[in-house]
């Protein structure tokens, strides 16, 4: 037992001594290999900057005017002379009645004005003669009077017999019903041989004014109320020009003529707690019609000292709280929480938990966390991502070997 133990100590030795070899090697090895490079990250540089206050708001097309063809006498319709769905001027004539009844009306009405004259000057001859002979002294102070009022009363004649006249020649010119405003006419509610009367509440056509529009648009009281608390407390101000409004067509498309907003109402709606505005825009090319649904952007004011960052550089927590990471003086990567505003185009306004001059990484989350050292570069928002650049480039170079083969 103690000559094995012996023949076998000479082997432990070795095998130690390879052992204290082998871990010296490792630790010069571990020792002398390189440490990673840091991270290549794109960083984008938040300033102060001053934003436009736009809200998207719903809204509704309405005409600017609207008014219904009515006739002012009643008779029967004989001719149609618009064209539906054409554009009309102001005095165009639209229908015809039958103008017959209204000019026998007039020629009665000439007939009647004619002889109240014929009395007027019969009685204004008597009238002369009877002063004639009160100046001689010859005639009764009765006679006189009397003749005087006949003269009156046969005045009286002839002004109702010419107001007679006039309003049968006004029937007459209503017998050919007009355009009350321009704008585009719509589908004729009645056709020729219809009776039609100047009591009833009978529409004949309908005129709107298409150019320009109204768009009629809602917002809520309690955003509107905490809008204008800002601008008086200073944290905004209001633009220098009149409030601009842009439309949104149903498509996503924005409308190429932009308007002015008009007014917005004094009240609130009890029912939705919303308060009415109304902008109008041009609509030179017919493009907008009255009941369109459009979404309207409308300036209210201007936010000082915003800062803003791009959409991309945003993470979000389980919790749901918004992040970022931002590049340290030191040039390592820190966590920071941030509170976050409204959106403006592809940006997130941050309303706490950034400031001016801090450098937010936007691309390349990969390989950082908090701590770790990057190399930051300015981000380049017309740039291709690394991955569609990467593979842009294979699917370039793979054209030619496909060409051979």
């Amino acid at each position: 037992m103690d000559i094995a133990m012996r023949m076998n100590r000479p082997t432990l030795a070795a095998a130690l001594a390879t052992v204290i070899l082998l871990s010296g090697c490792q630790k010069d090895e571990e020792q002398a290999a390189p440490a990673f490079p840091p991270s290549a990250v794109a960083v984008f540089t938040t300033a102060s900057e001053t934003l436009p206050i736009t809200n998207e708001l719903p809204g509704r097309i309405t005409a600017t005017r609207v008014a219904e063809v009515r006739p002012r006498v009643s008779g029967i319709v004989v001719e149609r002379v618009f064209q539906q769905g054409s554009k009309v001027k102001e005095g165009d004539v639209l229908y015809r009645i039958d103008p017959a009844p209204f000019q026998v009306q007039v020629e009665k009405a000439e007939a009647t004005l004619r002889r109240a004259q014929a009395v007027h000057l019969q009685a204004e001859q008597k009238a002369a003669r009877q002063e004639a002979l009160k100046k001689a002294n010859v005639v009764a102070a009765q006679q006189f009077d009397d003749a005087n009022g006949l003269l009156a009363a046969a005045n009286a004649d002839v002004a109702i017999a010419q107001a007679g006249l006039a309003a049968a020649k006004l029937d007459l010119q209503y017998a050919n019903v007009t355009a009350p405003i321009s704008g585009q006419i719509g589908r004729a509610l009645i056709t020729e041989g219809a009776l039609v009367s100047a009591n009833s509440s009978e529409n004949l056509a309908t005129i709107q004014q298409l150019d320009p529009l109204y768009a009629d648009f809602t917002q809520s009281a309690t955003d509107l109320i905490r809008l204008r608390k800002a601008l008086e407390a200073g944290q905004m101000m209001s633009g220098d020009q009149e409030a601009e409004v842009q439309l949104i067509l149903d498509d996503g498309t924005p409308y190429e003529h932009k308007g002015k907003l008009l007014f917005s109402e004094a009240a609130v709606d009890a029912t939705t707690g919303q308060v009415t505005l109304r902008g109008e825009f041009p609509n030179p090319d017919g493009d907008l019609l009255p009941g369109m649904y459009v979404r309207v952007l409308v300036q209210q004011g201007v936010e000082k000292d915003a800062i803003t960052v791009p959409q991309q550089a945003v993470q979000r927590n389980n919790a749901g709280q918004s992040q970022v990471y931002v590049v340290a003086a030191d040039k390592k990567v820190e966590f920071r929480n941030v509170t976050l505003g409204r959106t403006v185009g592809t940006r997130w306004q941050v309303a706490s938990g950034l400031k001016p001059g801090e450098k937010v990484i936007v691309e390349g989350f990969q390989k950082i966390g908090p701590g770790a050292p990057v190399e930051p570069t300015d981000w380049d928002p017309n740039a291709k991502p690394a991955a569609e650049a990467a593979q842009t480039t294979a699917a370039t170079d793979a054209k030619p070997a496909e060409a051979t083969e």
